[in-house]
């Protein structure tokens, strides 16, 4: 993993010795090349444009998604094994810009979303950036979700922060390549795909704070999204519970800081920091049988799921 010293110094570099960070945009999709095309349409009209338009198919190839990304001059490249961590990972590997954009394949981003998305990335010690994923049944934003948020591992809540939706969604984020540690950040065992549906942006936003850099949230950098895909309460239920084992497992440092924070959503204590909904959510407020069920599965399907990382 790299050092936060040497993060933060190859970080530096990287804004200092060149006149502008070169941006790679990339869409990550599955058969779904209709949707990519009303994407890589909009992105045709970014202002600044990327660098480089990357196209990761979560497939072993699909001949209408590979056309599609042709008739854009998009670069289009494979990642057969299914999850969305993976086709992440895969973009990270196979671009050679500085900035990382990543896009769903169902977001729509403003013409100046790239120029408000990059723009925190003049502090050298930013490495993470998320924006506004703006969706039909939106409320109107309040003065303070309208301000630009910088936090660090320095700040007392930033671990729950990251972790528990504080910085963005990953349909509308930015990473700094040089600050990513040598191993794959994205945990493949998270994310649309893979055996815990959920919150793979989250595990790679707390990873990066953890090595000493900073983390932001624009709202000004917009991407326009369908409502956000619900699944069953028991469903999620199950997904959160494996999340919390995981974080639990990784970042044995903060075990204190999770616990506390967890005990505190179910005694239904709201949030300290800006988050739509700031109550506990519907998971904690469910029946206890529901919530022993979802402990039990979710036990059981975290321990039976190994960690390609000890492979």
């Amino acid at each position: 993993m790299t050092s936060p010293a040497t993060g933060l110094g190859a970080a530096r570099a990287d804004f200092e010795n060149s006149n502008r960070l070169t941006v790679s945009v990339v869409i990550c999709t599955r058969q779904r090349h209709q949707k990519l095309r009303r994407v890589l349409e909009a992105v045709r009209l970014l202002s600044p444009q990327p660098t480089e338009v990357l196209v990761v198919d979560n497939s072993v190839g699909d001949e209408p998604t590979r056309t599609t990304a042709s008739e854009f001059s998009a670069r289009y490249t494979v990642e057969p094994t299914t999850g969305l961590s993976r086709a992440r990972n895969r973009a990270m590997a196979e671009s050679t810009s500085s900035i990382i954009a990543y896009l769903d394949d169902d977001a729509i981003p403003d013409a100046h979303w790239l120029e408000f998305l990059v723009e925190p990335f003049g502090d050298p010690q930013v490495a993470a950036v998320a924006g506004r994923v703006k969706t039909p049944d939106d409320q109107p934003s309040s003065a303070g979700e309208q301000e630009l948020r910088v936090i660090s591992n320095q700040d007392k809540h930033w671990f729950e922060i990251a972790t528990f939706g504080g910085l963005g969604l990953g349909s509308n984020m930015a990473l700094r390549r040089s600050a990513c540690p040598n191993r794959p950040l994205f945990d493949e065992r998270l994310g649309r795909g893979a055996p815990f549906e959920i919150a793979e942006e989250s595990y790679a936003f707390a990873v990066l704070l953890s090595l000493g850099f900073r983390a932001a949230y624009t709202p000004r950098a917009i991407v326009n999204h369908p409502p956000l895909r619900r699944v069953p309460i028991e469903l999620e239920a199950r997904y959160s519970l494996t999340y919390w084992l995981l974080l639990f497992s990784e970042f044995p440092k903060r075990r204190l800081d999770l616990l506390q924070f967890l005990a505190g959503r179910l005694r239904g204590k709201p949030l300290t920091w800006p988050r739509d909904p700031q109550g506990p959510g519907e998971i904690m407020r469910s029946p206890w049988r529901l919530k022993f069920r979802a402990a039990i599965e979710g036990i059981l399907l975290f321990l039976r799921t190994p960690n390609p990382r000890k492979k």
